[in-house]
């Protein structure tokens, strides 16, 4: 399989190798929204921040993105495909956006660039695992053409002591309508 680390770029979408110049930005866009933490595995704000991009850092089965609205050229947000395997399966997750580009068709294109790198560099089926708490992160992913295949259920403690449910959806390349 080919190298995924690259940059992606569509319309107001970009996404970049994450790299320690988006670090501070990226910390900025994740306070934006401070509520929305409570649904995630992590927690990005304040000291956890640091924790978490340390731990980030030293994951060499992710590769990450900073994302950035080309209109303003802010950082507003991150993705990762994670544990991408020599099967031809790979997950995008770890995704955060902030509210200022939620709701614009923002996500959407994001995910397209994700999913249409992955597939065109060999790869043959994406997953996407979801806390069953975010229904709208579920509709999004539905949205994309992407089949609920079951539910995973108090599969993980979240950084607030919840344990959750975690849906697993996936894509397979020749379902995907770009």
């Amino acid at each position: 399989m080919a190298e995924l680390s690259a940059t992606l770029e569509e319309g107001s979408v970009r996404l970049e190798p994450l790299q320690k110049r988006h670090v501070e930005p990226l910390r900025a866009a994740c306070a934006e929204d401070q509520e929305i933490w409570e649904i995630y595995p992590i927690n990005m704000l304040g000291d956890d921040f640091d924790k978490a991009m340390a731990a980030f850092h030293d994951l060499k089965s992710w590769v990450q993105f900073a994302v950035i609205n080309t209109e303003t050229n802010k950082v507003v947000g991150m993705s990762n495909y994670i544990n991408p395997d020599q099967h031809g399966v790979l997950e995008i997750g770890g995704t955060y956006i902030a509210p200022s580009v939620r709701g614009s068709g923002f996500n959407d294109i994001m995910k397209k660039l994700m999913i249409d790198h992955a597939f065109a560099n060999g790869f043959t089926k994406i997953e996407f695992r979801v806390d069953g708490r975010n229904k709208r992160s579920q509709a999004a992913v539905l949205k994309l053409g992407a089949k609920h295949e079951g539910t995973l259920r108090k599969n993980r403690i979240t950084w607030t002591g919840y344990v959750r449910d975690t849906c697993v959806f996936g894509l397979l390349k020749e379902e995907w309508n770009g």
